[in-house]
């Protein structure tokens, strides 16, 4: 018999989760060695997570035990960090292990960081909602200048919240931290007219590139909250008193949250694979180019619509690439034809707090509690495929 192929998957986000999920599902015990490399020992939703952010859910909600999902008899997870790529040795280095970790197949989907576009400041002094560490952050942040405003000098700032950035995070948060300001101002004895909620976006819309019927009604019933938008207005400084706009306008704010874009990781620039932004444009088999035995996904990859335009990185297409690759690793570890990705978008939904939302599912607008329960079933859906019924019961509602 001869030797086992051993593959490495990096990251246990939506790709790298549906990519073991489903070679642990179709392989048989002795087919092959998969091992799953991830910093922590969970997976963390990131659709989830501005709802940590915004204090309106509990963080456990967000994230679920890897090792409550995967049969160790088929997948071997290592908790580390991996430092660094070498695809001509066919070896990763991890942070925490001296020897490299070899493969004969390598599935990368190491997530993603943050985009600044080179505004002063900024990462320096904004939060971003990145993961469970940092969702817990902002959190007590947002708790501790309320309590601050009440206990020293009432300083307007204190209670400003300034989101940049008016894509699908950035809203999804704002509606969030909507839901939660009447049981936050109650706490603190804070009038809720003293709170400004304030939502930055550079493009000339909210929601860029969204449904604009779905645009007004969202704009519309975050305006009614009390939101205020700032919109074609990049920001150009942020520093500890806030922001400061283009035209010179300042916000003093003490918190600014960051939601206005990412890019891929930057362990993929430094392997020397071709990227645009830390993102590796793939083949049609998710392959990075020169590499017949690295695919790329999630966040780090670049895929093209028909119109020559990149798809949006969102845990949809992440998931549906990881079990892409996963059905294609089986085909070339049995002998068998691979088949090219294609992306099939099934619909979009954005949330605007705990009942509102907005979408399109096929080619029909939802709005509402409609669109609101529709979400929830989503995410519920997510949890099944990870974990079946069990951690749909444990996790779906908290």
């Amino acid at each position: 018999m001869g030797k086992k192929p051993k593959i490495v998957v990096l990251g246990a986000g939506y790709s790298g989760m549906m990519t073991v999920i489903g070679l642990q599902k179709q392989l048989q015990y002795n087919e092959a060695e998969v091992i799953l490399v991830n910093q922590h020992p969970y997976h963390y939703l990131t659709t989830k997570l501005h709802e940590p952010a915004a204090g309106t859910r509990h963080h456990e909600a967000a994230r679920v035990l890897i090792e409550d999902v995967i049969d160790p008899r088929k997948i071997t997870f290592i908790q580390d960090k991996v430092k660094e790529i070498r695809p001509k040795e066919r070896a990763v280095d991890l942070v925490n292990r001296e020897e490299p970790l070899t493969y004969d197949y390598l599935v990368i989907g190491l997530g993603s960081a943050p985009e600044t576009f080179g505004i002063r400041g900024l990462k320096e002094n904004a939060f971003f909602i990145r993961n469970i560490d940092s969702v817990r952050m902002i959190r007590e942040h947002i708790e501790y200048m309320f309590a601050k405003y009440r206990n020293e000098e009432q300083r307007d700032e204190y209670i400003t919240i300034v989101v940049g950035g008016a894509g699908f995070t950035g809203v999804e948060f704002v509606g969030e931290l909507v839901d939660r300001m009447p049981r936050l101002c109650r706490e603190f004895d804070i009038p809720r007219e003293k709170v400004r909620l304030i939502s930055i976006e550079a493009a000339p819309t909210v929601l860029p590139g969204f449904d604009p019927e779905l645009v007004q009604y969202a704009v519309e019933y975050l305006e009614k909250q009390g939101v205020e938008f700032r919109i074609n207005t990049p920001i150009e400084q942020c520093d500890e008193d806030g922001v400061i706009l283009k035209g010179g306008e300042e916000i003093k704010a003490a918190t600014v949250v960051w939601t206005g874009g990412v890019r891929g990781n930057h362990l993929i620039e430094e392997a020397g694979f071709e990227t645009m932004r830390g993102r590796v444009k793939v083949d049609e088999y998710l392959r990075a180019p020169g590499y017949e035995d690295v695919f790329v996904v999630g966040d780090c990859s670049l895929v093209f619509n028909d119109e020559g335009r990149p798809y949006p990185p969102t845990a949809q297409i992440a998931s549906q690439q990881g079990s892409k690759v996963a059905k294609n690793l089986i085909a070339l570890i049995r002998g068998g034809k691979m088949q090219p990705f294609r992306f099939d978008l099934k619909g979009t939904l954005a949330s605007l707090g705990r009942h509102n939302a907005i979408g399109i599912i096929g080619k029909r607008k939802v709005f509402g509690s409609t669109a609101s329960f529709l979400k929830w079933a989503n995410d519920l859906r997510w949890l099944y495929t990870l974990g079946g019924v069990p951690l749909v019961l444990r996790k779906g509602f908290i």
